[in-house]
């Protein structure tokens, strides 16, 4: 098989100036338009909009899942309601009473969830009265659940600025700001706010809102 046939070399010359002044004319009309029409250049990075998961805040949120661990901001933000709140460790009281009393199956399109902690709960109810209440008094249950519930997913801030808000059980409850937070019905404190599920919103709370009274006998047992 025959060889291509080699380029035949020559000796590079030296431009004269006017040469060189007409090439550079030339060339400088290609680059100007390569320049305007080019699509390799890489995205300015002060134009790229980095894409932020949902932010929660409160005291309680540090200890509560983060970054990529099962139950993050992200990850529920996906889920709906009833799933998000059974990823969430600190609501598996409430979560249990939801899905006893049948609530979720009631819940409007849009939901805000003020969501007692565990702790917020054994502080409230002894672990007799608990059970007796979630056994034989679903009415009653069925009334406290509704007074942690608002139609509309409102952020922690928007209930602030309202200044108030309607609980599912037909009662207006205060929201003022305090501190790094809002309170709710000079009872609760929002200690992890701003979860979001899928149309819904979700604020854990300190303490448990509505009319019954506490009953708890000290020890912190409740079952669960």
């Amino acid at each position: 098989m025959s060889q291509p046939a080699t380029p035949p070399h020559h000796p590079r010359r030296l431009r004269s100036p006017d040469n060189a002044r007409l090439a550079l004319g030339l060339l400088l009309p290609t680059l100007l338009l390569a320049a305007c029409t080019g699509t390799s250049a890489a995205p300015r990075t002060d134009t790229v909009a980095a894409t932020a998961g949902p932010q929660v805040t409160g005291p309680l949120c540090a200890a509560l899942p983060t970054g990529t661990e099962p139950g993050n901001p992200s990850f529920l933000a996906g889920q709906p309601v009833d799933q998000a709140l059974r990823w969430i460790p600190t609501l598996t009281t409430f979560e249990a009473a939801l899905r006893t009393s049948g609530v979720l199956t009631d819940l409007p399109t849009g939901v805000t969830v003020l969501a007692p902690s565990d702790d917020a709960f054994a502080a409230t109810f002894s672990e007799d009265n608990w059970d007796d209440l979630m056994t034989h008094h679903t009415d009653q249950l069925r009334t406290l659940l509704k007074a942690h519930l608002i139609s509309g997913t409102h952020p922690i801030a928007d209930l602030v600025d309202a200044g108030t808000a309607t609980t599912l059980d037909g009662v207006t409850v205060t929201v003022t700001h305090t501190g790094p937070t809002a309170r709710l019905g000079d009872r609760a404190d929002a200690i992890c706010a701003d979860y979001q599920a899928t149309n819904a919103r979700i604020h854990i709370i300190d303490a448990v809102l509505g009319p019954l009274p506490v009953t708890a006998d000290g020890t912190g047992h409740r079952a669960h």
